[in-house]
Protein backbone atom coordinates (compact mmCIF):
# COMPACT_ATOMS: atom_id res chain seq x y z
CA UNK A 1 0.00 0.00 0.00
CA UNK A 2 1.25 3.47 -0.69
CA UNK A 3 2.91 5.42 2.33
CA UNK A 4 0.16 8.38 1.50
CA UNK A 5 -2.68 6.32 2.09
CA UNK A 6 -1.16 4.76 4.79
CA UNK A 7 -1.46 7.96 6.35
CA UNK A 8 -4.59 8.94 5.51
CA UNK A 9 -6.05 5.49 7.17
CA UNK A 10 -4.26 6.73 10.45
CA UNK A 11 -5.85 9.71 10.83
CA UNK A 12 -8.91 8.77 10.56
CA UNK A 13 -8.72 6.53 13.38
CA UNK A 14 -7.36 8.77 16.08
CA UNK A 15 -10.30 11.56 14.58
CA UNK A 16 -12.99 8.61 15.68
CA UNK A 17 -11.28 7.73 19.10
CA UNK A 18 -10.90 11.65 20.23
CA UNK A 19 -14.93 11.90 19.23
CA UNK A 20 -15.66 8.95 21.60
CA UNK A 21 -13.80 10.18 24.23
CA UNK A 22 -15.41 13.31 24.17
CA UNK A 23 -19.27 11.97 24.12
CA UNK A 24 -18.24 9.69 27.05
CA UNK A 25 -17.06 12.42 29.41
CA UNK A 26 -20.12 14.65 28.26
CA UNK A 27 -22.78 12.17 29.11
CA UNK A 28 -20.76 11.66 32.82
CA UNK A 29 -21.30 15.22 34.38
CA UNK A 30 -24.54 15.70 36.21
CA UNK A 31 -27.30 18.27 35.75
CA UNK A 32 -26.10 21.76 36.13
CA UNK A 33 -29.37 22.67 37.30
CA UNK A 34 -32.67 21.76 39.12
CA UNK A 35 -34.50 21.73 42.32
CA UNK A 36 -33.41 18.56 43.04
CA UNK A 37 -29.54 18.94 43.82
CA UNK A 38 -28.47 21.21 46.23
CA UNK A 39 -25.22 22.74 44.38
CA UNK A 40 -27.81 24.60 42.28
CA UNK A 41 -27.93 27.96 41.46
CA UNK A 42 -30.76 29.99 43.62
CA UNK A 43 -30.56 27.40 46.50
CA UNK A 44 -28.82 29.02 49.35
CA UNK A 45 -27.82 26.76 52.74
CA UNK A 46 -29.56 27.80 55.99
CA UNK A 47 -27.14 29.53 58.63
CA UNK A 48 -27.19 28.15 62.18
CA UNK A 49 -27.97 31.13 64.72
CA UNK A 50 -28.55 31.51 67.91
CA UNK A 51 -32.11 34.31 69.02
CA UNK A 52 -33.49 35.98 72.03
CA UNK A 53 -36.56 37.64 72.82
CA UNK A 54 -37.14 41.32 73.14
CA UNK A 55 -38.46 41.87 76.83
CA UNK A 56 -39.99 44.26 78.92
CA UNK A 57 -38.61 45.10 81.45
CA UNK A 58 -38.37 47.96 84.48
CA UNK A 59 -35.55 50.62 84.22
CA UNK A 60 -34.55 53.83 85.14
CA UNK A 61 -31.76 55.73 84.63
CA UNK A 62 -28.41 55.28 87.56
CA UNK A 63 -26.23 58.26 88.66
CA UNK A 64 -23.12 57.32 89.98
CA UNK A 65 -20.73 59.90 92.02
CA UNK A 66 -18.87 60.31 94.85
CA UNK A 67 -18.84 62.48 97.92
CA UNK A 68 -17.70 63.36 101.05
CA UNK A 69 -19.73 62.77 104.06
CA UNK A 70 -20.20 65.76 106.67
CA UNK A 71 -22.18 66.45 109.85
CA UNK A 72 -25.67 67.72 110.15
CA UNK A 73 -24.62 70.25 112.50
CA UNK A 74 -20.55 70.80 113.72
CA UNK A 75 -18.69 73.05 115.59
CA UNK A 76 -15.16 73.94 117.00
CA UNK A 77 -16.12 75.45 120.45
CA UNK A 78 -14.18 78.23 121.48
CA UNK A 79 -13.97 80.94 123.88
CA UNK A 80 -15.20 84.62 123.84
CA UNK A 81 -12.40 86.11 125.51
CA UNK A 82 -9.38 85.13 127.16
CA UNK A 83 -9.70 83.40 130.15
CA UNK A 84 -8.09 80.64 132.63
CA UNK A 85 -9.93 76.91 132.61
CA UNK A 86 -11.59 76.06 135.91
CA UNK A 87 -13.38 73.30 135.52
CA UNK A 88 -14.24 70.48 132.05
CA UNK A 89 -17.59 69.43 132.47
CA UNK A 90 -17.74 66.88 129.48
CA UNK A 91 -15.78 63.30 128.56
CA UNK A 92 -14.38 62.68 125.11
CA UNK A 93 -17.14 61.33 122.93
CA UNK A 94 -19.81 62.33 125.38
CA UNK A 95 -23.48 62.92 124.08
CA UNK A 96 -24.19 66.29 124.89
CA UNK A 97 -27.65 68.15 125.05
CA UNK A 98 -28.33 71.52 123.96
CA UNK A 99 -26.58 74.01 127.32
CA UNK A 100 -24.88 71.28 128.97
CA UNK A 101 -22.34 73.00 130.35
CA UNK A 102 -19.32 72.11 128.93
CA UNK A 103 -15.73 73.98 130.43
CA UNK A 104 -16.17 76.55 133.30
CA UNK A 105 -13.44 80.08 133.25
CA UNK A 106 -12.09 82.07 135.86
CA UNK A 107 -15.35 84.48 136.45
CA UNK A 108 -14.18 85.88 139.72
CA UNK A 109 -13.50 89.51 137.81
CA UNK A 110 -16.96 89.03 135.94
CA UNK A 111 -18.37 88.72 139.42
CA UNK A 112 -16.90 91.72 140.49
CA UNK A 113 -17.76 93.74 137.53
CA UNK A 114 -21.21 92.46 137.65
CA UNK A 115 -21.34 93.67 141.71
CA UNK A 116 -20.22 97.46 140.86
CA UNK A 117 -22.81 97.77 138.19
CA UNK A 118 -25.35 96.07 140.20
CA UNK A 119 -24.59 98.84 142.89
CA UNK A 120 -24.27 101.63 140.38
CA UNK A 121 -27.61 100.22 138.89
CA UNK A 122 -29.54 100.53 142.19
CA UNK A 123 -27.78 104.06 143.64
CA UNK A 124 -29.49 105.12 139.92
CA UNK A 125 -32.42 104.13 140.51
CA UNK A 126 -32.99 105.86 144.13
CA UNK A 127 -31.55 109.03 142.60
CA UNK A 128 -34.27 109.07 139.97
CA UNK A 129 -37.18 108.08 142.28
CA UNK A 130 -36.22 111.15 144.44
CA UNK A 131 -35.64 112.98 141.33
CA UNK A 132 -39.11 111.93 140.34
CA UNK A 133 -40.57 113.80 143.57
CA UNK A 134 -38.62 116.95 143.43
CA UNK A 135 -39.94 117.21 139.80
CA UNK A 136 -43.49 116.90 140.83
CA UNK A 137 -42.73 119.62 143.76
CA UNK A 138 -40.94 121.76 140.98
CA UNK A 139 -37.41 121.84 142.36
CA UNK A 140 -36.21 120.06 139.71
CA UNK A 141 -35.92 120.89 136.35
CA UNK A 142 -36.15 119.17 133.33
CA UNK A 143 -32.68 119.19 132.42
CA UNK A 144 -31.74 117.92 135.48
CA UNK A 145 -34.10 115.15 135.50
CA UNK A 146 -33.25 113.81 131.66
CA UNK A 147 -29.64 113.77 132.65
CA UNK A 148 -30.42 111.46 136.16
CA UNK A 149 -32.74 109.24 133.30
CA UNK A 150 -29.80 109.11 131.00
CA UNK A 151 -27.41 107.72 134.07
CA UNK A 152 -29.97 105.03 135.09
CA UNK A 153 -29.80 104.03 131.61
CA UNK A 154 -26.21 104.15 131.49
CA UNK A 155 -25.73 102.12 134.57
CA UNK A 156 -28.39 99.41 133.65
CA UNK A 157 -26.42 99.24 130.24
CA UNK A 158 -23.29 97.89 132.21
CA UNK A 159 -25.31 95.82 134.47
CA UNK A 160 -26.04 93.59 131.03
CA UNK A 161 -22.05 93.93 130.01
CA UNK A 162 -21.41 92.71 132.77
CA UNK A 163 -24.11 89.77 133.11
CA UNK A 164 -23.02 88.76 129.26
CA UNK A 165 -19.30 88.59 130.32
CA UNK A 166 -20.05 86.83 133.00
CA UNK A 167 -22.33 84.18 131.43
CA UNK A 168 -19.43 84.07 128.74
CA UNK A 169 -17.24 82.43 131.47
CA UNK A 170 -19.55 78.87 131.00
CA UNK A 171 -19.09 77.50 127.62
CA UNK A 172 -22.24 75.19 126.66
CA UNK A 173 -23.04 73.05 124.33
CA UNK A 174 -24.95 74.90 121.13
CA UNK A 175 -27.28 71.82 120.35
CA UNK A 176 -27.23 68.07 120.94
CA UNK A 177 -24.20 66.07 119.72
CA UNK A 178 -21.18 64.67 120.44
CA UNK A 179 -17.87 65.98 121.81
CA UNK A 180 -14.60 65.49 119.93
CA UNK A 181 -11.29 65.30 121.72
CA UNK A 182 -10.29 67.49 125.00
CA UNK A 183 -7.55 70.39 123.69
CA UNK A 184 -7.49 71.88 126.84
CA UNK A 185 -6.58 71.49 130.43
CA UNK A 186 -8.00 72.51 133.97
CA UNK A 187 -5.68 75.74 134.31
CA UNK A 188 -4.61 76.49 130.64
CA UNK A 189 -4.78 79.74 129.01
CA UNK A 190 -7.55 79.82 126.57
CA UNK A 191 -7.84 82.76 123.82
CA UNK A 192 -10.25 83.72 121.61
CA UNK A 193 -10.40 80.98 118.86
CA UNK A 194 -8.93 78.64 121.01
CA UNK A 195 -9.94 75.17 120.20
CA UNK A 196 -11.34 73.77 123.32
CA UNK A 197 -13.27 70.48 121.52
CA UNK A 198 -15.36 69.82 119.09
CA UNK A 199 -19.27 69.22 118.72
CA UNK A 200 -20.95 67.16 115.86
CA UNK A 201 -24.60 66.32 115.59
CA UNK A 202 -24.48 62.92 113.19
CA UNK A 203 -27.98 62.21 113.95
CA UNK A 204 -28.24 63.06 110.03
CA UNK A 205 -25.31 63.14 108.13
CA UNK A 206 -25.33 65.27 105.15
CA UNK A 207 -23.62 63.94 101.81
CA UNK A 208 -22.51 66.37 99.27
CA UNK A 209 -21.36 65.35 95.91
CA UNK A 210 -21.32 66.75 92.00
CA UNK A 211 -23.52 65.68 89.30
CA UNK A 212 -22.67 66.00 85.55
CA UNK A 213 -24.98 68.94 84.16
CA UNK A 214 -26.20 65.96 80.89
CA UNK A 215 -28.24 64.22 84.30
CA UNK A 216 -29.61 67.96 85.64
CA UNK A 217 -33.45 66.96 84.17
CA UNK A 218 -32.93 63.88 86.44
CA UNK A 219 -32.57 65.85 89.75
CA UNK A 220 -35.13 67.02 91.95
CA UNK A 221 -35.59 67.13 95.94
CA UNK A 222 -36.66 63.76 97.21
CA UNK A 223 -34.98 61.89 94.89
CA UNK A 224 -33.46 58.48 96.77
CA UNK A 225 -29.99 57.88 97.37
CA UNK A 226 -27.88 54.65 97.67
CA UNK A 227 -24.57 55.61 99.28
CA UNK A 228 -21.96 53.04 99.85
CA UNK A 229 -18.50 53.61 102.55
CA UNK A 230 -15.46 51.45 101.80
CA UNK A 231 -15.12 51.76 105.91
CA UNK A 232 -18.40 50.06 106.09
CA UNK A 233 -18.16 47.18 103.17
CA UNK A 234 -21.78 45.55 102.57
CA UNK A 235 -23.69 48.11 104.29
CA UNK A 236 -25.69 50.31 102.01
CA UNK A 237 -27.61 53.55 103.95
CA UNK A 238 -30.76 55.24 102.34
CA UNK A 239 -31.46 58.64 101.53
CA UNK A 240 -33.10 61.55 100.02
CA UNK A 241 -31.60 64.63 97.98
CA UNK A 242 -32.67 67.89 100.13
CA UNK A 243 -31.09 70.76 98.02
CA UNK A 244 -29.68 71.00 94.95
CA UNK A 245 -26.87 73.82 94.01
CA UNK A 246 -28.28 76.98 92.47
CA UNK A 247 -25.37 77.49 90.26
CA UNK A 248 -23.43 75.08 87.74
CA UNK A 249 -19.35 75.42 88.24
CA UNK A 250 -18.31 76.38 84.66
CA UNK A 251 -14.83 74.97 84.75
CA UNK A 252 -16.60 71.09 85.60
CA UNK A 253 -20.28 71.25 83.72
CA UNK A 254 -21.16 69.84 86.81
CA UNK A 255 -23.51 70.87 89.94
CA UNK A 256 -23.61 69.61 94.02
CA UNK A 257 -25.90 67.79 94.98
CA UNK A 258 -26.83 67.37 98.29
CA UNK A 259 -28.08 63.95 100.25
CA UNK A 260 -29.50 63.60 104.25
CA UNK A 261 -29.12 59.96 105.28
CA UNK A 262 -29.91 58.91 108.56
CA UNK A 263 -27.65 57.77 110.97
CA UNK A 264 -29.23 56.57 114.09
CA UNK A 265 -26.24 54.44 115.53
CA UNK A 266 -23.36 56.53 114.52
CA UNK A 267 -21.94 54.13 112.09
CA UNK A 268 -21.20 57.29 109.89
CA UNK A 269 -18.81 60.36 110.86
CA UNK A 270 -17.97 63.25 109.06
CA UNK A 271 -15.17 63.09 106.46
CA UNK A 272 -16.29 59.60 105.06
CA UNK A 273 -15.20 59.10 101.52
CA UNK A 274 -18.60 57.77 99.69
CA UNK A 275 -19.96 56.56 96.37
CA UNK A 276 -23.81 57.58 95.51
CA UNK A 277 -25.98 55.89 92.79
CA UNK A 278 -29.36 57.92 92.41
CA UNK A 279 -31.98 56.20 90.81
CA UNK A 280 -34.11 57.96 88.24
CA UNK A 281 -37.63 57.22 87.52
CA UNK A 282 -38.15 53.53 86.78
CA UNK A 283 -40.60 52.88 83.59
CA UNK A 284 -41.32 50.15 81.70
CA UNK A 285 -38.46 49.35 78.58
CA UNK A 286 -38.09 47.08 75.46
CA UNK A 287 -34.46 45.39 76.37
CA UNK A 288 -32.51 43.30 73.93
CA UNK A 289 -29.06 41.55 74.25
CA UNK A 290 -25.86 44.05 73.18
CA UNK A 291 -24.75 41.46 70.75
CA UNK A 292 -27.98 41.61 68.35
CA UNK A 293 -27.51 45.21 67.82
CA UNK A 294 -25.03 45.77 64.57
CA UNK A 295 -23.75 49.40 63.60
CA UNK A 296 -23.71 50.24 60.40
CA UNK A 297 -22.54 53.95 58.88
CA UNK A 298 -24.44 55.77 61.84
CA UNK A 299 -27.46 53.37 61.94
CA UNK A 300 -28.74 50.50 64.19
CA UNK A 301 -29.62 47.46 62.50
CA UNK A 302 -31.07 43.69 64.38
CA UNK A 303 -31.88 40.69 62.14
CA UNK A 304 -35.33 39.77 63.49
CA UNK A 305 -36.54 35.67 63.10
CA UNK A 306 -39.56 35.39 60.71
CA UNK A 307 -40.31 31.89 60.72
CA UNK A 308 -37.26 30.13 59.11
CA UNK A 309 -35.88 33.64 57.89
CA UNK A 310 -34.12 36.25 59.14
CA UNK A 311 -35.27 40.06 58.09
CA UNK A 312 -32.74 42.85 58.88
CA UNK A 313 -34.97 46.08 60.87
CA UNK A 314 -33.28 49.11 61.64
CA UNK A 315 -33.99 50.32 65.17
CA UNK A 316 -33.41 53.30 67.66
CA UNK A 317 -31.62 52.57 70.63
CA UNK A 318 -31.48 54.23 74.02
CA UNK A 319 -29.84 53.87 77.19
CA UNK A 320 -27.40 50.76 78.04
CA UNK A 321 -26.80 49.00 80.98
CA UNK A 322 -24.51 45.99 81.33
CA UNK A 323 -25.20 43.18 78.44
CA UNK A 324 -28.59 45.25 77.78
CA UNK A 325 -29.56 47.92 75.51
CA UNK A 326 -33.20 49.95 75.20
CA UNK A 327 -34.77 49.71 72.06
CA UNK A 328 -36.83 52.93 71.84
CA UNK A 329 -38.57 51.67 68.23
CA UNK A 330 -38.11 49.13 65.27
CA UNK A 331 -39.02 46.33 66.82
CA UNK A 332 -42.14 45.04 69.46
CA UNK A 333 -42.25 42.83 72.40
CA UNK A 334 -42.21 38.65 72.11
CA UNK A 335 -40.06 39.41 68.74
CA UNK A 336 -37.12 36.85 68.50
CA UNK A 337 -33.61 39.00 67.24
CA UNK A 338 -30.48 36.77 66.47
CA UNK A 339 -27.61 37.48 68.63
CA UNK A 340 -25.00 34.93 67.20
CA UNK A 341 -24.51 33.95 63.65
CA UNK A 342 -25.44 37.60 62.53
CA UNK A 343 -21.85 38.52 60.27
CA UNK A 344 -23.00 35.67 57.75
CA UNK A 345 -26.79 37.15 57.41
CA UNK A 346 -28.53 39.15 54.60
CA UNK A 347 -32.04 40.22 54.13
CA UNK A 348 -34.07 37.80 53.69
CA UNK A 349 -31.38 34.77 54.62
CA UNK A 350 -32.52 31.30 55.60
CA UNK A 351 -32.15 30.18 58.90
CA UNK A 352 -31.76 27.36 61.49
CA UNK A 353 -32.11 27.78 64.90
CA UNK A 354 -29.67 26.31 66.83
CA UNK A 355 -30.36 27.37 70.44
CA UNK A 356 -32.61 29.96 72.25
CA UNK A 357 -30.82 32.15 73.77
CA UNK A 358 -32.37 33.01 77.63
CA UNK A 359 -33.85 36.57 78.25
CA UNK A 360 -31.36 39.72 79.13
CA UNK A 361 -29.79 39.89 82.42
CA UNK A 362 -32.22 40.30 84.76
CA UNK A 363 -33.04 44.12 86.12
Amino acid sequence: MPRQVCYRLQCTAWSALAAAVLLTTACSKPAATGPGNPGAPGVSATVPVISAPVVSRPLGTQIEAVGTARANESVDVTSKSSNIVTAIRFEEGDFVRRGDVLVELDSAEARATLAEAQAALADSESQFNRSRELYAQQALSVSQLDQIEATLKVNRARVNAASARLSDTVIRAGFDGRTGFRRVSVGSLVSPGTVITTLDDTSTIKLDFTVPETYFYLLKKGLAVTANSAGLPNRPFEGKVTNIDSRIDPVTRSVTVRADIPNRDGALRPGMFMTVVLQGAVVATLLVPEAAIIPEQGRMYVFVVDGEVAHRREVKIGRRRPGEVEIVSGVKEGERVVVDGTQNLRDGTAIREQAQAPSTVSS
